[in-house]
């Protein structure tokens, strides 16, 4: 029997910390590394939903498989940048669906299923359960109205911050590259709103920070760790600004009770069993909630402060640690990536 780990090349750390957890705990394991589907790895599925992998790891009948980790899908990165577009598009396109189609009749315990990872990839979707399972948030506005976000602004004495609903970097003429990070917004920046009718962004009320959390929870465990990202300038408004420089300084961080239960209550309605979350605790401690990523990354945790996912992790894919069970959903208006 086997736990099928599905990813990408590129991605070194995880995969590998995971598998020797599961090794360790005699569970098999096998990597399937999407980018080189369909140019360096072959997949066999018939109607029944039976078949195999044949790749750098060997051959894998898909009957052996027992549970998914999805963690990366790069299906088709290897196709020929110089193939003929209208060729090169359709054959990526038809590559993902197979490889979607695969996961899909598995029928096997998958942290997470596709269908529940991209309804809770929606920040509109978490904010709105979030709130209603009385947990803090802050005010919020996605548009594309200027005169929406000046009024928006008006309404927030604190003032407010900009950000994207998903995290991408833009390269300058040099190949350099400039991530996108949550920005606050001044009275020029409201003047100069240009650009807002191509791109719809995410507006938030400014939210005094004393330190920031991520906490990840892994099945019906609850791990939090906190960082003064007030401690740096440049992380104030986003630690990510200065992740390298703090990467050592995450500490433990015990959460309240009630926070606690209604993240995982927000894990029940969204049906995931892993999820990466950022909160802010404001100078008069209370915990806000600011989004949560399915597919988040969590190794530097792991390291300091020492958090115990990837064996949290093993422990939920090899059936040791209680999982979230919930059945397939598709949610409305969802399209494959």
């Amino acid at each position: 029997m086997t736990i099928l780990i599905v990813t990408r090349t590129g991605d070194k750390n995880a995969p590998v910390a995971v598998a020797r957890a599961l090794e360790a705990r005699s569970e098999r394991t096998y990597r399937f590394d999407t980018d080189l589907f369909p140019t360096e790895l072959q997949l066999l599925l018939d109607e029944a939903g039976g078949g195999r992998l044949v790749g750098p790891e060997g051959e894998l009948a898909l009957s052996d498989i027992t549970a998914v980790w999805y963690r990366r899908n790069e299906t088709g990165g290897r196709i020929p940048q110089d193939m003929d577009p209208q060729l090169r598009h359709p054959s990526r396109e038809e590559s993902r669906r197979v490889v979607y189609g695969l996961l899909a009749s598995l029928g096997v315990f998958t942290v997470d299923p596709l269908d529940r990872v991209w309804r809770a990839d929606h920040k509109p979707l978490q904010l709105k359960l979030a709130r209603a399972l009385g947990l803090e948030v802050p005010r919020t506005l996605v548009t594309n109205s200027p005169p929406a976000v000046r009024a928006f602004a008006a309404s927030c004495p604190s003032g407010i911050v900009t950000k994207m609903m998903t995290a991408f970097s833009v390269h300058d003429e040099q190949n350099r590259e400039h991530v996108v990070f949550t920005t606050p917004l001044g009275p020029k920046d409201l003047e100069d709103l240009e650009g807002l009718d191509l791109c719809p962004m995410t507006f938030q009320e400014l939210i005094p920070k004393q330190i920031e959390l991520r906490v990840t929870v892994v099945g019906q465990q609850v791990m939090a760790a906190a960082i003064d990202s007030q401690a740096l300038p440049g992380a104030r408004h986003d630690w990510r600004r200065e992740g390298l420089t703090l990467i050592d300084a995450w500490k433990p961080y015990e959460l309240p009770e009630p926070v606690r239960v209604r993240s995982l209550k927000l894990m029940d309605e969204l049906g995931l069993n892993y999820g990466a979350f950022d909160f802010i605790v404001t100078p008069e401690g209370r915990h806000v909630f600011l989004e949560v990523n399915p597919v988040g990354e969590f190794m530097w945790l792991t390291r300091s402060p020492g958090l115990p996912i990837v064996e949290a992790l093993a422990d939920v894919l090899a059936g040791r640690a209680p999982r979230r069970m919930v059945p397939p959903l598709v949610a409305p208006g969802a399209a494959p990536r």
